[in-house]
């Protein structure tokens, strides 16, 4: 999903070289529960995430689209050696090859994917929505969330976590109301793809997670959502937390309860 952002990059072009010089040459703490790599950690839950990731004494690596300053960059600022900016747009199968590269060598604990979009309607039927649009949701929320983690997946720990964002609404079981049909269906594709992922993997000492988080208030949520970031984010990281050292795929709510596929 493409959001607007408050300060482009050239004019924090000083601020840029340093943090990039903080990426290259972070030295990951001894006092450290471990390292995640957040995929889409600019703002929201994914920025509220790497907060939370910290205040738990992991370093995080955090993804944001190139070209503007964020909320990460800021973070990354104040948490030098704690907290590492790279640059990729998901959609972009060159820019998730390029970030292996770069992180070629690296031992990740956890690799998250925090990648969510809807339709400008998000109550149009399915029968009515654009093909182009339908395709944008698809891939952002189902293809490139797989692409990423197909990529990226040999960089974690034999015994680490691969996570997604999933929803409650790509849920088959519980759908009993409809409403947001394109958004339910790409979630549902998500959980399909990581299930067959995690077929792949069976056997092997892999923890897997799609999460749900509830209807929460941020750009794609909205503002008469229920919950605020900041109550649903550190329930999100105990539920990740949760279920490391236990081999195999859940989908799971915020409270660690489980969902019905």
């Amino acid at each position: 999903m493409r959001l607007a952002l408050a300060k482009p990059i050239e004019h924090v072009h000083c601020r840029s070289n340093r943090l990039k010089d903080i990426s290259m040459n972070a030295e990951v703490s001894r006092d450290t529960a471990g390292t995640i790599l957040i995929i889409g950690a600019s703002r929201g839950i994914g920025h509220a995430m790497v907060a939370e990731f910290l205040n738990r004494r992991w370093n995080v690596i955090g993804t944001v689209r190139a070209g503007f300053w964020t909320e990460l960059h800021d973070l990354a600022e104040g948490h030098k050696g704690r907290v590492e900016v790279e640059t990729l747009d998901i959609n972009e199968p060159d820019q998730i090859g390029a970030l292996r590269d770069r992180l070629s060598g690296r031992v990740l604990n956890m690799l998250f994917v925090n990648a969510g979009t809807t339709t400008h309607d998000e109550h149009v039927h399915v029968g009515d929505v654009s093909t182009e649009e339908f395709t944008r949701v698809m891939v952002t929320n189902a293809l490139s969330p797989m692409r990423t983690i197909e990529a990226l997946q040999d960089l974690v720990s034999a015994e680490g976590l691969i996570g997604a964002m999933s929803s409650g609404q790509g849920s088959i079981t519980n759908n009993e109301k409809g409403m947001r049909e394109v958004y339910r269906g790409s979630k549902a594709a998500l959980n399909m793809f990581m299930r067959s992922f995690a077929a792949r993997e069976a056997g092997t000492p892999r923890v897997m997670v799609v999460l749900a988080p509830g209807w929460i208030r941020t750009a794609l949520g909205g503002p008469d959502a229920p919950f605020s970031v900041e109550e649903s984010v550190p329930k999100l990281v105990d539920v990740l937390l949760s279920q490391q050292g236990k081999p195999g795929l859940q989908y799971l709510d915020r409270e660690g309860h489980i969902v019905p596929w």
